[in-house]
C-alpha cells in the first residue's frame, strides 16, 4: 500500500473516532485529529472522565461505522458558514478565526452513508481521506491509549484528553507492530540501564543529568576508546577544552542567536556573561587559530570527547535519549577545500567499521538546506551549492543506499547523516559528517598556500557515536543489554560452590585480573543457584563455577550465557578465548 493511502486511512479513522466519541459522550468539544507515525490521535474536552476500558467500546463503535460503507466528501465553505456549523464547538471556532485572519480557505469533510444528505460526522479539515470505509480492514487498527494534552500544546491552555490509535494496511502489519513494540518495552533502556546498574538519575542532581556507575563508566570508556583507536589510525590528535565560554565566542560563530533559548547561562561576579557549551566546534576553531599554518601542515585533525549542556524542557527529557548533559565524541578537521573529499571518506570508513561491529545496517541521508527558507542558514548560495555538490559526489561514488533530506542540514552547512536500523527494525540517526564553509569564514581561518597567499580553509565536523548517552540508549535496546564480551562491563563472574573453594576461586580471579579481564568474584555465603541467577540477570557473558573437582584438576567449569551446560577448560585456555573475543571484538 502506498504511503498516501495509509495516511488517508489513518486520517479517516481519526474522524471515525471523533464520531464514536460524540455518540458515547454527547457534549464533547472537539480539538484536532491528525495522523502520526503508525496511527493517529484526536483531542477531546470530555464532559466526564474516560477510562482505558472505554476504548474497547469506542473501537466497536468505529467498526460498526465502517461496516456502513461510509463515504468521505470534502468541500470549501465560507467563514460565516463554518462558524454557524461549529457554533457549539469552541476549539473549532478558534481555528476558523485563525484561518479567516490568515486568508486561508476553509474546508470541511462530511462522513455519511452513500446517497445520504444527513452526515454521521462533520469536521473542519483540509483532507485527505479515503473515498469509502470499504478501504479499511476491520482488523488493521486498534485504539491504543489515553493521554493528556494541552490545546495548541500550550500549558496555559485547557488540558484535553488525547486518544491514540494504531492503524496499518492489514491486520498482519498491526500484529507485527504490536509484537515489535512488546519486545521494545522489554528492551527499554530506561528499565534495563538501572537493572544492569549502568546509570541512575537523582532528584537532587536534577532531571536530564545522568549519573554513571562504575559499570556504566566502563561501557562508555570502552566505546570511546574504540572510536579513538579508529581515529588515531587516521591521524587525529586529542585536544581538551573548557566547559564554559564567553558569550562573544558564540555570537561570532552564530550559535548564540541560533541556540540562545537552549543555553545554560552564567553571570560572573564581575558581571560577565558566559555559557555552558552546547557544542564544541567554536572552541576547536580557537585551537586552530592559535598560529599561522602552511598548506603543508594541513589537514589538522582534532578529537575530543567532552560533555555538552543544553537547557531542554522538562517534558522533552527521556532517559538517555534526551538529556541536559551529554558527552560528544567530537572531531573537527581543518583542511583545504581540495582535501575535504578525502577526509570525508576517511570518516566514512570509521563510521562503517564502528557500526559494523554491532551489526547495524546503515543507509545515508544527504542532509541539504531548505532553499525556501534561506534565513535559517549562514552563508551564500554559491557556498551551499559547492558544499552540497561535494557531498552528493561522495554518496554517489560510494554506490550505497542514500536519499536526500531537504531542510535537514546544519545551519552552517550540509551533512551526511548515517541511519542505523536496529535489531527490531527501527531506524535511528546516529553518526554525522558535516561540511562547514561558514565557521572558517566567520573566524577567518586560513592557511598560507603555495603562492604565499592566505587561503580560506574549510572545516569538517564528525561525530561517530554523536551523543554517547543517546548512542547507548540505542545500543542497550539493540542488544537487549546483552553486550559482546569485549564491551561487557563484567566479562566473567567466578562462582565458588562453597567457602572451602574460596582460595582456589581467588587464584582464578587473580589470574584473570592479571590479563585485564574484567572479573567479579562471588560471595560463597549465598546459595549457588541464587548467585548464578544474579549473574544471568546481569547478562554477564561467562560464569565460571569452581568446586573441588576443578580445584583438584586445576580447571574451571565455564558456562556461556548462550548455553545452559558448563564446559571444563584449563585456566590458560579460557583466558586465551576471552582475549581473542576482546581483541577481535567478536559480536
Amino acid at each position: 500500500m502506498e504511503d498516501k493511502q495509509i495516511e488517508n486511512i489513518r486520517h479517516s479513522l481519526a474522524h471515525l473516532l471523533a464520531a464514536a466519541v460524540l455518540k458515547k459522550f454527547p457534549g464533547t468539544k472537539l480539538g484536532i485529529g491528525p495522523t502520526i507515525e503508525n496511527g493517529f490521535y484526536y483531542d477531546f474536552l470530555l464532559p466526564q472522565a474516560i477510562a482505558p476500558s472505554d476504548l474497547k467500546n469506542l473501537e466497536k463503535e468505529i467498526k460498526d461505522l465502517i461496516k456502513h460503507d461510509l463515504v468521505f466528501e470534502g468541500k470549501e465553505i465560507s467563514a460565516p458558514e463554518a462558524k454557524e456549523l461549529f457554533k457549539e464547538q469552541s476549539f473549532k471556532l478558534e481555528l476558523i478565526n485563525e484561518l479567516e485572519k490568515s486568508g486561508e480557505k476553509i474546508s470541511i469533510y462530511e462522513t455519511k452513508k452513500p446517497g445520504s444528505t444527513d452526515p454521521v460526522f462533520i469536521d473542519l479539515c483540509r483532507g485527505g481521506h479515503i473515498e469509502t470505509t470499504k478501504e479499511i480492514d476491520l482488523g488493521s487498527f486498534k485504539l491504543d491509549r489515553i493521554a493528556g494534552a494541552y490545546w495548541h500544546s500550550d500549558e496555559k491552555n485547557q488540558q484535553l484528553t488525547r486518544i491514540y490509535g494504531l492503524a496499518f494496511a492489514t491486520k498482519e502489519e498491526l500484529d507485527e507492530y504490536l509484537t515489535m513494540r512488546a519486545e521494545a518495552e522489554k528492551r527499554d533502556h530506561k528499565k534495563l540501564g538501572p537493572q544492569l546498574d549502568l546509570f541512575t538519575f537523582s532528584d537532587l542532581v536534577g532531571p536530564g543529568l545522568p549519573l554513571w556507575t562504575p559499570r556504566g563508566t566502563i561501557l562508555r570508556n570502552t566505546l570511546d576508546q574504540f572510536v579513538w583507536e579508529l581515529r588515531y589510525a587516521r591521524g587525529y590528535e586529542k585536544v581538551e577544552i573548557p566547559h564554559i565560554t564567553k558569550k562573544e565566542l558564540y555570537e561570532k560563530s552564530g550559535h548564540w542567536e541560533k541556540y540562545k533559548d537552549d543555553l545554560f547561562k552564567i553571570i560572573t561576579r564581575e558581571g560577565h556573561e558566559f555559557a555552558m557549551k552546547p557544542m564544541n566546534c567554536p572552541h576547536h576553531t580557537q585551537i586552530y587559530a592559535r598560529k599561522k599554518w602552511s598548506y603543508r601542515d594541513l589537514p589538522q585533525r582534532y578529537a575530543n570527547t567532552t560533555t555538552c549542556y543544553r537547557d531542554e524542557q522538562s517534558g522533552e527529557l527521556s532517559g538517555l535519549s534526551r538529556v541536559r548533559a551529554f558527552a560528544q565524541d567530537d572531531a573537527h578537521v581543518f583542511c583545504r577545500s581540495s582535501q575535504a573529499k578525502e577526509e570525508f571518506l576517511k570518516i566514512w570508513d570509521i563510521v562503517h567499521e564502528f557500526y559494523g561491529v554491532f551489526g547495524f545496517n546503515l543507509r545515508t541521508r544527504l542532509s541539504l538546506h531548505d532553499p525556501a527558507h534561506p534565513e535559517k542558514y549562514l552563508g551564500d548560495k554559491d557556498g551551499w551549492a559547492f558544499a552540497e555538490g561535494e557531498l552528493r559526489e561522495i554518496v554517489t561514488s560510494k554506490k550505497v543506499d542514500w536519499y536526500e533530506g531537504i531542510g535537514e542540514a546544519a545551519f552552517y552547512g550540509p551533512k551526511l547523516d548515517f541511519m542505523a536500523k536496529d535489531s527490531l527494525g527501527r531506524e535511528w540517526q546516529v553518526a554525522t559528517i558535516q561540511l562547514d564553509m561558514n565557521m572558517p569564514e566567520r573566524f577567518e581561518l586560513s592557511c598560507i598556500n603555495e603562492k604565499g597567499e592566505e587561503e580560506r580553509i574549510v572545516m569538517i565536523h564528525a561525530a561517530i557515536m554523536g551523543s554517547i548517552e543517546r548512542f547507548l540508549s540505542i545500543l542497550i535496546e539493540h542488544t537487549a543489554g546483552v553486550f559482546p564480551v569485549w564491551l561487557a562491563p563484567t566479562q566473567v563472574v567466578i562462582v565458588p560452590v562453597s567457602e572451602k573453594i574460596s582460595d582456589y576461586a581467588r587464584k582464578v580471579y587473580e589470574s584473570l585480573l592479571a590479563k585485564n579481564i574484567r572479573t567479579e568474584l562471588n560471595d560463597p555465603n549465598e546459595s549457588l543457584g541464587k548467585r548464578i541467577r544474579v549473574a544471568e540477570m546481569m547478562k554477564i557473558p561467562y560464569i565460571i563455577v569452581v568446586g573441588e573437582k576443578e580445584e583438584k584438576e586445576n580447571m574451571v567449569n565455564v558456562r556461556s550465557r548462550k548455553t545452559t551446560e558448563g564446559v571444563e577448560m584449563g585456566i590458560e585456555s579460557f583466558i586465551e578465548k576471552v582475549e581473542k573475543e576482546t581483541q577481535e571484538r567478536i559480536r
